[in-house]
């Protein structure tokens, strides 16, 4: 008995929307007018198909198993009118979707839209915290001006001759499946039903050239490293006037000599004395905004840290601000004199 289950590819559970699924990729895959295409097992999966999306004839061969061939034979199982031809069950299906890679293909991806452009953009530390605009130049497709991007000379395009101007052909094909129409993109006018007059000089015909490209990016206040930003349209120009892809630049952030960024927050650290970390002391420190004076308080051990409010790095899109956290280092007095030594000792501390 043949195992329609296997030929599927399917388990014995599978409901109709999995049945149909398996159906519809191997039916794409082994069908006759593919270079890869195979008569027979096209044959097996519209046979195993037939059956298992019918509830009843399930049922049936499911309760028979390996008789259910010869009683279907013998006309054993009522309503059972055996397998049917592909125009029977055709309607079950949109077949001009099932088979569009192969039967559209080629045609389909002459006419896409323009690629994206993906690059990324090193930036300063304090751009990334307060945002900036940076210009940048890239090479890339864009429609040709000279034609507008119709391709044609001043512009003057006239009516497919093959196509009458549809922009699309239509065609009947035959196979032992029965007949079945399909609709191509027109190779001459590539959809568009209408072609050059005369082709453009500038871009001979193609409706886009390369060329230097200038664009500005705003960059938002608050962006990190590995952020990407998105420009619709200003990406490669599409062919045939399609539209452009996009432009995504991810940013790269140069590290900063004094501070270090810790999500929201800004670390720095200040090296301070050992008097002032015993004596306190009010000092004055750069922020990545402006200079603060800080206040050390007495009596302060090395490795405090103390937050400066507001002074971090914006949320982007918003006008709060995290913190600024001041890590305090409490430098060891070096190279002391024999009598400062001597006052240390006295003072046991």
């Amino acid at each position: 008995m043949k195992d329609y289950y296997q030929i599927l590819g399917i388990a014995k559970t599978a409901n109709q929307e999995e049945i149909k699924k398996a159906f519809r990729k191997l039916a794409h895959q082994h069908h006759p007018d593919k270079n890869q295409g195979n008569d027979e097992k096209f044959k097996q999966i519209n046979e195993a198909y037939q059956v298992l999306s019918n509830k009843e004839k399930r049922a049936q061969y499911d309760q028979y198993g390996s008789t259910f061939e010869q009683a279907r034979s013998k006309g054993g199982f009522s309503g059972f009118s055996g397998f049917r031809d592909f125009s029977d069950f055709a309607g079950a299906f949109n077949f001009s979707e099932l088979f569009s890679d192969f039967l559209y293909g080629k045609e389909a991806r002459e006419n896409s839209p323009g690629q994206d452009i993906h690059l990324s953009l090193k930036i300063d530390f304090e751009q990334a915290v307060k945002g900036v605009e940076k210009e940048i130049e890239i090479y890339k497709y864009i429609h040709c001006s000279f034609c507008k991007g119709t391709g044609a000379e001043s512009a003057k395009l006239k009516t497919c001759s093959i196509c009458k101007g549809q922009g699309s052909l239509k065609k009947t094909q035959q196979t032992f499946l029965g007949s079945f129409m399909t609709e191509t993109i027109c190779q001459e006018c590539q959809g568009q039903g209408q072609i050059p007059e005369k082709s453009c000089k500038k871009c001979n015909g193609q409706t886009r050239i390369k060329a230097k490209t200038k664009l500005k990016i705003k960059i938002p206040a608050g962006i990190n490293t590995g952020q990407t930003i998105e420009l619709q349209g200003q990406g490669q120009a599409g062919e045939k006037s399609q539209v452009s892809g996009n432009l995504y630049v991810t940013i790269q952030i140069n590290p900063h000599n004094q501070f270090q960024r810790q999500n929201l927050d800004i670390l720095y650290t200040l090296p301070i004395s050992f008097t002032q970390a015993s004596l306190g002391d009010k000092i004055e420190i750069p922020t990545i905004w402006d200079r603060v004076n800080l206040k050390i308080p007495c009596e302060t051990q090395s490795g405090t840290v103390l937050k400066l409010k507001g002074k971090g790095v914006p949320i982007l899109n918003s006008h709060s601000k995290g913190d600024m956290l001041v890590k305090i280092q409490v430098k060891t007095p070096t190279r002391l004199s024999r009598e400062q030594k001597n006052i240390l000792k006295e003072l046991n501390i």
